[in-house]
């Protein structure tokens, strides 16, 4: 029987947000890793401070290390000036814990007065651009985003982003998902680039983009090394690791 409590699973630890009415970003890995490169970027080019984490004892049990430091893999990140909040991800959230991962999280910023929650992913494709794609919650949402994207009539969105965006809508959060096409799931940072690009028409954020084409080649090389590290951690098994306890 499943426990009552989701945050016996998933703990948001925010001591204090400076942040009084907050655009919500969620940037977790997906196909081609849009969501973390675009939040990274973000959270480089707006200077952002970190403000919390999220934990789990479902997490896979390794150590994100920068610079010689140690990083929480799930943190929160803020401008209280800018009124952003960034939820970023070094690693990949199993499937059986996404919906409680996105629950949570969406719990936790009904409690800091939300301007909107803007999800970010990646979508599978076949050719060679890089379109991006945009779905709401609502229709009011998607009428703020239907000149600046192309709309995503049909389909699904897995994993967290697609938990975050049904959880805003439950929860009268206004809501959008952005989906840089991408070929694979190889790091892919001109499909972030372009997603980077949308949200700067539909917000009006002045951003040089020109900045994370330029290391493009660097931040594959740099995503795919810790990517395959996180996958050598997640592979080695693990005597206590059932969500059921």
């Amino acid at each position: 029987m499943m426990p009552d409590r989701m945050d016996e699973f998933v703990k948001i630890n925010v001591e204090k947000l400076e942040c009084k009415n907050p655009t919500i970003i969620c940037g977790f890995p997906g196909m081609g890793l849009v969501g973390n490169i675009v939040a990274q970027f973000l959270m480089d080019q707006f200077k952002m401070t970190t403000c919390g984490y999220v934990e789990s004892r479902l997490f896979p049990p390794i150590a994100i290390i920068y610079s010689g430091l140690v990083k929480n893999p799930v943190r929160i990140y803020e401008n209280p000036q800018r009124e952003i909040v960034i939820i970023f991800s070094d690693i990949p959230v199993d499937p059986l814990i996404s919906g409680e991962v996105g629950r949570s999280i969406i719990k936790w910023a009904k409690n800091v007065n939300p301007k909107e929650v803007i999800a970010i992913a990646g979508l599978a494709t076949t050719g060679e651009e890089h379109r991006v794609f945009a779905a709401g919650a609502t229709e009011e949402d998607l009428k703020k985003v239907q000149d600046k994207a192309l709309i995503f009539d049909v389909g699904t969105i897995s994993g967290v982003p697609g938990v975050v965006l049904n959880e805003c809508q439950n929860g009268d959060i206004p809501a959008i998902c952005l989906l840089g096409e991408t070929r694979g799931a190889n790091p892919d940072p001109r499909a972030a680039a372009e997603v980077v690009k949308a949200l700067s028409n539909i917000y009006g954020w002045e951003i040089k983009v020109d900045l994370l084409l330029k290391e493009a080649d660097q931040i594959e090389q740099m995503l795919h090394k810790l990517s395959e590290q996180i996958g050598e951690a997640e592979a080695k098994p693990s005597k206590d690791y059932s969500m059921y306890g």
